[in-house]
């Protein structure tokens, strides 16, 4: 009986196998494969497709630098992520933005996360923009635009690369403008007629921009 039961069942798995697999040379149905990427002239090097959807750049590939992978980005390519502005304001763009616009922007941008009146939900774990002057050195320091930058300029760059959380990066020049000058405001940093561009931004003066000490490590070794 046992013998019997074995052999049911290797013919079973054996139907099953040869009906399962398609016979050798036979296109199956239904499945569809990727094409592969193009290669580098003159190599056999696979190149991955550009970002760049108008295939802007006509650089060389396969310089000996970099061992022939890939090739140098495009000017549109690095603009793309090149957003950052340093303390003294370069990488500022055009633009300009007031506190009243700022105002309303804020409302509808960032009082959901930071509160009508600056001071952060725990809860979402959004912090206080403003106050907390003078307490960096105390037991229990906040650290707010107010008492911790040193540099207007980076609260710019905080929001336009990282801020509406939901939505990074998609406010205009002019949005980050006037929300900088709306908080800077609240803040009691400028006054609520204030007007921020690339010229004026970088000489407002922060409260705290005297409580930083220099970094002495070189920039590079």
């Amino acid at each position: 009986m046992c013998d019997k039961l074995r052999q049911s069942l290797a013919i079973g798995v054996l139907a099953l196998t040869t009906t399962a697999l398609p016979a050798i040379g036979q296109e199956t149905q239904g499945r569809t494969v990727a094409p592969l990427p193009a290669e580098i002239e003159e190599t056999t090097e696979l190149m991955p497709a550009s970002p760049v959807a108008d295939g802007e750049g006509t650089a060389d590939v396969g310089l000996e630098s970099n061992f022939g992978w890939g090739r140098p980005a495009t000017e549109a390519e690095i603009a793309a992520i090149d957003i950052d502005v340093m303390p003294d304001g370069r990488g500022l763009p055009e633009g300009r933005g007031s506190y009243a616009e700022g105002s309303s922007l804020y409302e509808e941008k960032c009082l959901a996360c930071h509160g009508e009146n600056l001071e952060g939900i725990k809860e979402l774990g959004a912090p206080a923009l403003i106050g907390g002057r003078d307490t960096l050195a105390s037991d229990k320091p906040v650290k707010t635009v107010e008492s911790y930058l040193a540099h207007a300029s980076t609260l710019y760059d905080y929001i336009h690369r990282a801020m509406p959380l939901d939505s990074p990066g998609s406010l205009s020049a002019d949005e980050v403008y006037a929300l900088s000058a709306y908080i800077l405001g609240r803040g009691g940093i400028l006054g609520e007629d204030a007007e921020l561009d690339a010229q004026s931004l970088p000489q407002v003066q922060m409260p705290n921009a005297d409580g930083f000490v220099a970094d002495p490590r070189p920039d590079s070794l």
